[in-house]
């Protein structure tokens, strides 16, 4: 028994040891780490400061020696009947042509008085001049005719039809016109984004004059179109009641042909009352009186006489034909609500946001590099 108790007894104590000892050991391992974390980091405290000095120098280079871009901008609004009163004063001169018209439809005869005011209604000018205003058609061809675009592409060297393309599309999007806010639907503002704000300035104003130039001749284009359309109509017109009157003074001559050979049959030289007018022929007239009406209708060359509308149809056609439309009167399909100004800050780059994160990206990847080193070293 005492051999075994002195056996025994030792056992207790190790086997407690055995089982406490990892549990102290972790704990003390972490609170090592910690602090030996931080020992590493100030012992290569060099290391970390010339990785962020590299970055922020980096960061500097790139900051001045990128491209700067410069936006003008400008806010407009709808016309005013001002701004093109000369235009509504010309379209006034071929109004009463259009005014007249008269078609007809399932409810009835309804009088058509507006397809020269739609050309030039406040709202239809200024939305063609938005729509000119964001047509990349209109971008490509303004950019590719301007010399400080191909001045771009010639500092850049950039050549070739993919790369113009590629670069047409970056400035696409630099060239802009959209609402000013949602509560200001009327309200447009006009922008566009240059590598200089003399150039931005410069490239606004030419451009606002390009799409006014595209508004101006399309607006023309639309009302010629529309006078002649009419001239055409009308013509048509003029031709179809002709041939009409033609066709009445035929048939009415020959029908008092047969009624001249039927009143000489019948002896009747003289107007009879009680004859009715609503036969086929009618002989009532008298023989005498049916060859006066047939000599008449021989000599007949006024068709008006026999058709009224042809008279009118002519006047509107004489109108047309006898009036010039003015090609070189001045409108304006915008109004400016703040003029274009030169932009005094520039958008990018932003120099010190850059510098910033360079510098403290610089400081990120030393502490990172110097944690993945000692981890590597101590491993091994």
């Amino acid at each position: 028994m005492t051999d075994t108790q002195t056996k025994v007894a030792p056992s207790g104590p190790q086997l407690i040891h055995s089982s406490q000892t990892p549990m102290l050991n972790h704990d003390n391992t972490d609170e090592i780490d910690l602090i030996q974390l931080v020992r590493t980091l100030w012992q290569e405290k060099l290391l970390i400061a010339l990785f962020t000095l590299l970055f922020a120098i980096a960061g500097v280079t790139y900051a001045l020696t990128a491209q700067e871009w410069w936006t003008a901008q400008a806010k407009i609004i709808q016309p005013q009947i001002t701004d093109f009163a000369k235009l509504q004063r010309e379209i006034s001169s071929f109004q009463p042509v259009f005014d007249s018209e008269i078609r007809q439809t399932e409810e009835g005869a309804v009088q058509v008085t507006n397809q020269l005011n739609d050309v030039i209604d406040t709202e239809v000018l200024f939305r063609n001049f938005i729509h000119s205003f964001n047509s990349l058609a209109n971008k490509k061809a303004y950019l590719m005719g301007n010399e400080e675009f191909q001045q771009y592409l010639s500092d850049h060297k950039i050549t070739g039809n993919e790369g113009t393309d590629r670069t047409l599309e970056n400035w696409f999007e630099k060239i802009n016109a959209k609402q000013a806010s949602k509560q200001e639907e009327d309200i447009f503002v006009i922008s566009l984004q240059a590598t200089t704000s003399d150039t931005s300035f410069k490239m606004l104003n030419q451009y606002i004059n390009f799409v006014s130039g595209k508004v101006y001749k399309d607006t023309m284009n639309n009302i010629q179109a529309l006078i002649a359309s009419k001239e055409n109509e009308l013509n048509q017109q003029l031709k179809v009641l002709r041939n009409q009157a033609t066709s009445f003074l035929k048939v009415e001559k020959e029908r008092s042909q047969y009624a001249l050979n039927i009143a000489k049959a019948a002896d009747v030289e003289h107007p009879v009352q009680n004859l009715g007018n609503h036969e086929l022929f009618a002989i009532n007239l008298g023989a005498k009186a049916l060859a006066a009406k047939i000599d008449a209708l021989d000599s007949l060359k006024n068709l008006s006489l026999v058709e009224p509308r042809i008279q009118e149809v002519e006047a509107r056609l004489a109108l047309i034909q006898g009036t010039e439309l003015d090609k070189n009167i001045h409108f304006k399909t915008y109004r400016f609500l703040e003029n274009v100004e030169k932009p005094v800050t520039k958008d990018k780059p932003k120099r010190a946001l850059i510098v910033i994160i360079a510098t403290l990206l610089g400081g990120m990847f030393g502490v990172v590099f110097v944690l993945i080193r000692t981890a590597f070293r101590n491993h091994d």
